[in-house]
């Protein structure tokens, strides 16, 4: 597996490893994802791309089969270690964005207060409008609802709807979003959309999005990684992966011999 040093190593995983029941789902993966940069994973459906990603702020404890062994750690916290990390606050440092757009069935705003609400973190009324402004713009969804906040979020178009679950994930002023393939299901002009808003991202956030296009992969992240039945295969910048890989089944992959 070919590496390069990272600065400003945010976030690690070492040794992961992922059971579900007594099927071997990730083995053993170590990688190092950066302080504002993207990082995409990569590789065939089932490879273990989602579940590592799913391992880094604990929603995996939700599954009953699951099993984790190994470490992944937040700037120098184990979060699986002894007296490790509330998973409910790691979540909020490391907020998620889902497949498929899932707002919850509230107003709009209420979509955006739901976790700065759950946490306490802004008084109701002046402080708590302008996080939600605050959220939507960044989301860059501001000018398309801010007429219609009371709406519910289930209303707007799937495209919409994502930029919404991305304003809800960055309300609560996470480290880290996880993007687990955000795009596979909108059309070219909201997925256009989204990735212009991950490259927006990535100033402020440190962004890990799993991806099966290879393209959206080489136009978001500075970093990737080639996963390949639970393994990491290779990982490096995002331009070495794709014009001189340095693995064979990472070259077979990305020419399309197979996945």
């Amino acid at each position: 597996m070919s590496d390069t040093p990272v600065a400003d190593i945010k976030m690690s995983a070492r040794g992961l490893s992922v059971h579900y029941g007594d099927k071997l789902a990730l083995k053993g993966v170590d990688l190092d994802m950066a302080a504002g940069e993207v990082t995409a994973l990569i590789g065939p459906s089932g490879c273990g791309k989602s579940t590592f990603l799913r391992c880094l702020n604990r929603m995996n404890d939700t599954i009953p089969t699951a099993r984790v062994s190994g470490r992944v750690i937040l700037d120098g916290e184990d979060v699986y270690g002894p007296g490790g990390i509330d998973p409910v606050l790691l979540r909020a440092r490391v907020g998620m964005v889902f497949q498929r757009p899932n707002p919850f069935p509230k107003s709009i705003y209420d979509n955006v207060a739901f976790g700065p609400r759950l946490h306490g973190l802004y008084a109701e009324g002046e402080e708590l409008d302008t996080v939600v402004r605050s959220s939507l713009e960044k989301a860059g969804l501001w000018n398309e609802v801010k007429d219609r906040l009371i709406e519910k979020g289930t209303s707007l178009s799937g495209g919409q709807q994502q930029r919404l679950c991305i304003a809800r994930a960055i309300a609560v002023s996470p480290e880290i979003i996880l993007m687990d393939e955000p795009c596979s299901a909108l059309d070219p002009i909201a997925t256009a959309k989204v990735e212009e808003l991950i490259d927006e991202l990535s100033q402020s956030f440190t962004i890990v999005i799993v991806t099966h296009s290879m393209q959206q992969a080489a136009r978001v992240s500075q970093r990737t990684a080639f996963f390949h039945l639970g393994d990491i295969v290779e990982v490096g910048a995002t331009e070495q992966i794709f014009t001189n890989p340095a693995n064979p089944l990472t070259q077979g992959y990305i020419t399309g011999r197979f996945g």
